[in-house]
């Protein structure tokens, strides 16, 4: 369980594997965040593949961790274990394959919209919730997968998209059979680290250098309306409701 690594021809796998929904505690994004950075700076790497064990891709943070922890330690934590996760994926020096299968929820909008390429399963689906939790966030990266009047519609009201949807949209580049995703994610990660690594590298850094939305200043001002949340109460009383509903 947790993050883990391994390297075949070039291509790091980074599978995060935290049950029931793989929502990460704050420890689980740094981990997360720590794997990523590691695999671009290793010279035998020229493409990374970024998935998930279990019935989804991520659900976001552990709010039970968050609503279990006295004080403001876990909220403080869990939202710059998310902002260095996010971080890291796009600042990771060689490209990141995004291969995504069931939920992909809030922190995983913020994973997979900094993500250089998204393979997705034909049961993938993605949203933020963060509206119905009492927080803000990940915006800035679901405006990366979504026309902005969509992504407006879906913060507002928490709605879903499903990977066909992105994909007529074109930020999923392929949906394929839940059976079929590892390997196609695997194929489309190997053929970029075939090429010249030194080329594929400065292609990553200048196309984050010519992004016309800074994504970590971006997300960082969203974050600050959650910390408002929280001081006017509206956090927890959401949050609160959220564990009370579970433990039903």
């Amino acid at each position: 369980m947790g993050v883990s690594t391994t390297t075949l021809d070039g291509v790091a796998e980074i599978v995060v594997d935290a049950p029931p929904v793989n929502a990460l505690t704050v420890a689980g994004w740094y981990e997360l965040a720590d794997a990523l950075l590691a695999a671009g700076r290793d010279p035998g790497v020229g493409a990374v593949v970024l998935r998930a064990e279990g019935r989804g891709f991520n659900a976001g943070v552990d709010i039970k961790e968050m609503q279990s922890t006295e004080g403001h330690a876990a909220l403080v934590g869990a939202n710059r274990g998310c902002y260095a996760a996010f971080a890291a994926v796009y600042d990771c020096e060689v490209p990141v394959v995004a291969a995504v299968h069931g939920f992909c929820l809030g922190g995983g909008v913020g994973l997979v919209g900094n993500a250089d390429i998204v393979i997705a399963s034909q049961d993938a689906y993605f949203g933020l919730p963060e509206v119905d939790r009492g927080a803000l966030g990940a915006a800035t990266h679901l405006a990366r997968l979504v026309p902005q009047h969509l992504m407006r519609a879906m913060v507002y009201t928490c709605r879903n998209v499903t990977a066909g949807e992105l994909h007529r949209h074109g930020s999923v580049l392929e949906v394929v059979p839940p059976d079929e995703l590892r390997a196609k994610a695997m194929e489309v990660a190997g053929g970029i680290a075939a090429k010249d690594r030194y080329v594929i590298r400065r292609a990553k850094e200048s196309l984050n250098g010519i992004d016309p939305i800074d994504v970590k200043r971006s997300y960082r001002y969203e974050q600050g309306f959650t910390f408002e949340l929280n001081l006017t109460g509206a956090g927890d009383e959401h949050r609160d409701a959220f564990v009370a509903k579970g433990a039903e």
